[in-house]
């Protein structure tokens, strides 16, 4: 099978397994890098090793017919920050791996509601492409724990490994999944998250804290201390009967600040001011 990739570093993991499979790359698609979500140097150097073709530009049907001039069969799409046009005239499949159970956890990044929500199960999902996001028809998934210790970098691990799993798994049997493809029920669309929801507010409850920067981790939450925005890389939260006002500095240390709550304290450990 020849094929196109989307993709990022996070999702290099499931290229090398559709090589591995014998499937043979024809072209890499990646985006700009613009954080340590959307890095691309291990894929890209991967690509330019085996002398693969690579754009870091939005595809449009143009390239999509480029495509089938170079015989490719199918698109994969790890993960990619455009919409992908209608390909049906270029080749004969194209399949996105979800980080989520789809139906449930359609939409950009399902993976802070998936920690925030307290979900003790998550997914991969690998579908059929169509116009509307995350709504194609179901190839197969990749199921694996949560509990309440996973952080969003944990979580993120947990993800590469259950998608490269599911890659080689669909690589080895492409289409009979694709013919054998279920559709999918109702779902749920989880829109992106907003600095509302990565912003602390310390009348909240230790738990209800520690959940957020668990959840947000290196994708930073943000908090006002002494009328200072402060994004958080790494904190902590614990409860503890209170003796200061929410919000209140009761101690300071180097970089570390440690901030009053609800019902405890929250010690932010790595921060800038933005």
């Amino acid at each position: 099978m020849r094929f196109a990739f989307a993709g990022c570093d996070r999702n290099l993991k499931l290229f090398e397994m559709l090589m591995q499979a014998g499937w043979q790359p024809v072209k890499l698609f990646s985006v700009p890098e613009i954080n340590h979500l959307s890095s691309n140097k291990a894929i890209v150097a991967l690509a330019q090793l085996n002398k693969i073709p690579i754009q870091l530009s939005r595809v449009n049907e143009q390239e999509l017919t480029a495509l089938k001039d170079l015989g490719c069969d199918v698109l994969v799409v790890g993960s990619y920050n455009w919409r992908i046009p209608d390909w049906r005239s270029s080749f004969p499949f194209a399949i996105n791996f979800h980080p989520a159970p789809l139906p449930l956890g359609r939409g950009p990044y399902p993976q802070i509601k998936a920690i925030l929500d307290k979900h003790q199960r998550w997914a991969v999902t690998c579908h059929k492409i169509e116009h509307e996001f995350d709504t194609g028809a179901i190839l197969d998934s990749e199921n694996f724990a949560l509990d309440e210790y996973d952080t969003h970098e944990s979580l993120s691990i947990k993800l590469q490994m259950a998608e490269a799993r599911l890659g080689l798994r669909v690589a080895l049997n492409f289409i009979n999944l694709w013919q054998s493809a279920k559709p999918q029920t109702e779902g749920e669309y989880w829109p992106l998250f907003k600095d509302e929801d990565r912003t602390l507010d310390f009348y909240q409850s230790a738990y209800v804290i520690k959940k957020q920067l668990r959840a947000f981790g290196l994708l930073e939450c943000i908090a006002y201390v002494n009328q200072k925005r402060l994004f958080i890389k790494t904190g902590y939260a614990w409860q503890e009967p209170p003796t200061h006002q929410p919000g209140q500095v009761v101690q300071t240390n180097g970089l570390t600040v440690v901030v009053a709550c609800q019902d405890g304290y929250v010690a932010l450990t790595d921060w800038y001011l933005g």
